[in-house]
């Protein structure tokens, strides 16, 4: 699977890109869980603790990175009220287990990161683990790859006298998929600490695609603000 994330600068960037949105449009869809809630690719728990905070519902957070996992255990021991209502599945999404069915399945800035295949095999893991009923939830671009692009600077923070910046350009492979190139970098004026660049494919599937597959998988679509998906487990 793709992997994009430089640890140093994921918690910096993200709170600043699509998790204050996220924030805004995913309680809603959740108001009516209470019990329980299965986070696939929970990261550095920026979502997580957003979960706590919207539901009373115990949280599973599945994250198979070790590095990331670290930083979201930091983050519940600086919310000690929360080592008891979340545990950190530290496993591949095709292996995770629950100790009963789940109300809820959320995945936040996850599906660029899932091969066609191991896509398709995921939904019905995933029904599997959810109640009938059960309510998935996941960001959603339409149409397909986006168009190739040479490496541009997307953004930059200041932290004390360094600057971080994102650097990425894009190569379409095909109508779904495409290689991602990022260059994370630290600067001082003019002098550069340090560079990280990441290279992988990436994937965005079309909507016929992810119709196909959920409905296949038994799942019913239901209303969900722009950016996101939402499906009913049968």
């Amino acid at each position: 699977m793709a992997d994009f994330i430089s640890l140093p600068f994921y918690d910096l960037f993200h709170e600043n890109g699509h998790v204050p949105v996220i924030r805004e449009k995913l309680p809603p869809l959740l108001a009516g869980v209470t019990r329980s809630i299965l986070e696939i690719g929970a990261g550095s728990g920026l979502i997580t603790v957003s979960l706590a905070e919207w539901t009373p519902a115990e949280i599973f957070a599945l994250e198979p990175s070790a590095g990331m996992r670290g930083i979201l255990l930091s983050r519940l021991c600086g919310s000690p009220e929360l080592l008891d209502r979340v545990t950190v599945l530290p496993c591949d999404a095709l292996a995770a287990r629950v100790p009963e069915p789940v109300e809820a399945v959320v995945m936040i800035n996850v599906m660029y990161s899932l091969p066609h295949d191991y896509r398709k095999r995921l939904w019905p893991v995933l029904a599997e683990l959810m109640e009938p009923g059960g309510l998935l939830v996941f960001t959603w671009h339409d149409g397909g790859a986006p168009a190739s692009r040479p490496v541009e600077k997307l953004e930059s923070r200041q932290v004390g006298r360094h600057t971080y910046s994102i650097w990425s350009g894009i190569t379409q492979l095909d109508a779904e998929t495409f290689e991602g190139r990022f260059v994370h970098r630290v600067t001082e004026g003019d002098t550069v600490i340090s560079e990280e660049e990441l290279v992988g494919e990436a994937y965005r599937p079309l909507w016929p695609t992810i119709e196909s597959e959920l409905t296949g998988a038994g799942f019913t679509r239901e209303d969900a603000p722009d950016g996101l998906l939402a499906w009913r487990r049968s």
